[in-house]
């Protein structure tokens, strides 16, 4: 019996230090898409999970910033990191779609981790690169026969929750004149302004009030004039907050914000207060009291849990060896702690303007709480507009 113990705890011994092993062989990089790590936004939210990750593990890190802002300038920094021997690459937004497609084939024994990269984006690179024209409707698609997905895992979010959740805080704080500016009309831009629409709806029901919201797409994920010009008529004809949901689409929304007393906006994708503040200030550099002039321009913003998604992956991929868990996988992320929304993947910021009385923290855990349980239901439908009781919605389709 006792040579069966020692044995026993030796094999435990064994695979303990197999495990300790794996990890210490695992080098995490991540590819930043065109910004870099001190962006506020997805590159520099992904970065720090990486970090706070590696430090805590004592797993190596690093990060690589493509030359060119194109398919082709982060394959090769993908390239330029298995170099280096870096085994897990960390790659966070859509537009490494196309990398995906090229890379994960060539270098069948690296994990390649991507955050917010769904099939349409995957297979935009992968029919391209096969010769042949893609509709951009996945479903008609086999996504393996054109990605090689093995060694692949990506991450999508429930974009129709955390609009729902900035749509709700923005009319329970009081504003009741709405807009949402897309940037084009892609999947998750239409989940968070559906989402946005129905929080909208739901909180002016339990207001007893009516609200109206005007919903347009820029059609295009930058800010320019003709934007700007069409916000401007927004604002100056009585909107008080615009939900401006895609990329650089923000800064047509802020541009114009400024012109108004007490206009507002919703930033989107992580927590825009800081960088929306900056801009409307005049840049990082701008003195103290001009950022302080539109330090609350932004109300919340509609989020998606990339550090907790990046954190807890990592983990489980490389300390806890689960990687068969994920291997293939395109999953869809949205609410896993009804007890604190900050853990969720999706979520509105801890800077929202919280009113005690009107939309407070309390307010808002109890609403998670709710969303989890299944009390709220918040439709994920792109199909058709949603329904509607104390909403006034006037779709406006495309701006360009």
């Amino acid at each position: 019996m006792k040579k069966f113990t020692a044995l026993l705890l030796a094999v435990v011994m064994m695979l303990g230090l197999v495990s300790i092993a794996s990890a210490e062989e695992m080098k995490v990089a991540m590819i930043t898409d065109y910004g870099d790590i001190t962006d506020q936004s997805f590159n520099q939210t992904t970065w720090e999970a990486v970090v706070e990750f590696g430090t805590k593990y004592n797993v190596e890190y690093k990060y690589f910033k493509p030359d060119t802002n194109d398919t082709a300038g982060r394959v090769a920094k993908v390239e330029a990191a298995i170099d280096d021997g870096y085994n897990v690459i960390v790659m966070p937004g859509y537009a490494f779609g196309g990398t995906i497609a090229e890379v994960s084939g060539e270098y069948t024994d690296v994990k390649f981790i991507a955050l917010d990269v769904g099939a349409g984006d995957l297979l935009e690179g992968g029919v391209a690169l096969a010769g042949q024209a893609y509709d951009y409707n996945p479903d008609n698609w086999t996504l393996t026969d054109y990605v090689h997905m093995d060694n692949v895992y990506c991450a999508i979010y429930q974009e129709e929750l955390c609009g729902y959740m900035a749509g709700y805080a923005a009319v329970k704080l009081g504003y009741t004149k709405l807009g949402f500016l897309g940037g084009m009309a892609v999947p998750a831009v239409i989940r968070y302004g559906f989402g946005f629409v129905q929080g909208c709806d739901a909180a002016a029901k339990e207001l007893n009030i009516n609200v109206d919201v005007k919903y347009v797409y820029g059609n295009q994920f930058f800010g320019d004039a003709d934007i700007t010009a069409y916000m401007d008529n927004w604002y100056q004809n009585g909107t008080q907050v615009v939900f401006a949901c895609g990329g650089g689409i923000y800064t047509s929304a802020v541009d114009a914000a400024k012109k108004v007393a007490g206009a507002k906006v919703i930033g989107v994708d992580v927590d825009q207060a800081g960088v929306i503040t900056n801009y409307a200030a005049g840049g990082d550099d701008a003195p103290a009291d001009e950022k302080a002039k539109w330090a609350d321009l932004t109300i919340t913003s509609a989020m998606k849990g990339l550090a907790p998604a990046t954190i807890d992956t990592l983990t489980d991929v490389i300390i806890n060896g689960n990687w068969e868990k994920y291997a293939g996988k395109i999953d869809t992320l949205g609410l896993v702690n009804p007890e604190d929304p900050a853990a969720n993947y999706v979520q509105i910021a801890g800077t929202t303007q919280f009113v005690e009385g009107k939309f407070s923290t309390a307010d808002y855990a109890a609403m998670v709480k709710a969303m989890f349980e299944g009390t709220i239901a918040v439709s994920a439908d792109i199909a058709a507009e949603p329904a509607v009781t104390n909403a006034t919605v006037e779709y406006l389709g495309n701006i360009k």
